[in-house]
């Protein structure tokens, strides 16, 4: 069943935004799982098999190839992701890439990196965002050597701010253009949730 065909392309269908929301809670107790499994085991890296098990959480029976690297061309409004048959190749080096950098790398600087990149490659054919999201926290957290906590997490409280999300991650593309990508403000943007976040946590506890 993909509920995407069934309700006409729509979106905003009741059914289809009921079991989005449902996805996203599985996704959550998923995400909180693999975290906690990652740090028992002591093996502190970031997998394909992690993000691709984070996609198809979110978009299971919403969305054809859920779990899967896409195998057609995308467009994300202003933003032309690479064409479909670069992206395991763009895949392979962004892991490989991200767990080179683990040990010396800034937990937030890694976390943002996590959050741009995948959003640029756009390696689903749906949930790419909340994927990244969950990738992004998935660094952070197994960084941390801990599930960070809190009221509302930081994949939420990026959502919340959609403005400033969305203009850290059209900053990053357009400073690639001419030397290195710049992750200042999205950096600057999960500095501020993650206070935020922590405080909510703080101030919840009795």
């Amino acid at each position: 069943m993909i509920l995407f065909d069934l309700v006409g392309d729509d979106e905003d269908h009741p059914t289809y935004k009921t079991l989005t929301v449902e996805n996203g809670n599985r996704q959550y107790s998923f995400l909180k799982s693999v975290v906690e499994a990652s740090l028992a085991v002591g093996r502190p890296f970031l997998s394909s098999q992690v993000l691709k098990a984070l996609n198809f959480q979110a978009i299971a029976c919403l969305h054809a190839y859920a779990g899967e690297y896409r195998p057609c061309q995308v467009l994300v409004g202003e933003h032309e992701p690479p064409p479909h048959y670069r992206v395991q190749a763009l895949m392979d080096d962004f892991v490989n890439t991200v767990n080179r950098e683990w040990e010396m790398a800034d937990p937030v600087g890694l976390a943002a990196f996590v959050l741009w990149r995948l959003n640029w490659v756009h390696p689903f054919i749906n949930g790419n965002g909340r994927t990244a999201r969950a990738a992004c926290y998935f660094v952070l957290c197994v960084k941390a050597q801990q599930w960070l906590s809190g009221a509302t997490i930081l994949p939420e409280l990026i959502s919340r701010e959609r403005q400033r999300y969305e203009f850290g991650l059209r900053h990053a593309d357009e400073s690639t253009v001419t030397g290195a990508v710049d992750l200042a403000p999205l950096h600057e943007l999960l500095v501020d949730l993650l206070k935020e976040q922590i405080a909510g946590a703080s101030s919840a506890t009795p």
